[in-house]
């Protein structure tokens, strides 16, 4: 067999129809209401993210200080998408500062922004 016979051979192999197959019907009644498990496309639109904790309540307390730092950086990075601007960002991580010293930093904040009309951050 010449070259060109086993050229065309392989050509013909390569655009033939592939056979079909037969499968078994199923019965209607015997088919699932909807997917046990999410379709595919689904799960190539949404991407599968980590739960977040949000950082624990801050107090000013200089020994958690580094720990709630790396926390809320943390979180602020891997949350990007839940925050369209700094301020935001801002305003959120003050949401911890409930006790102590933090506390009272935080209300002066409050306080300035108050009396002068606008955010002293």
């Amino acid at each position: 067999m010449g070259l060109t016979a086993q050229l065309q051979q392989l050509t013909q192999l390569i655009t033939a129809p592939a056979p079909t197959v037969a499968l078994p019907l199923i019965p209607p009644s015997l088919l699932p209401v909807s997917p046990p498990f999410p379709v595919l496309s689904t799960l190539s639109k949404q991407r599968m993210r980590p739960k977040l904790s949000s950082p624990p309540d801050f107090s000013g307390e200089w020994s958690s200080g580094r720990a709630f730092l790396n926390s809320c950086m943390l979180y602020l990075r891997l949350a990007l998408e839940q925050f369209t601007c700094d301020e935001e960002k801002i305003f959120w991580t003050l949401v911890f500062f409930k006790d102590g010293r933090a506390a009272k930093w935080s209300e002066n904040l409050f306080r300035q922004e108050t009396d002068t009309g606008i955010f002293p951050i």
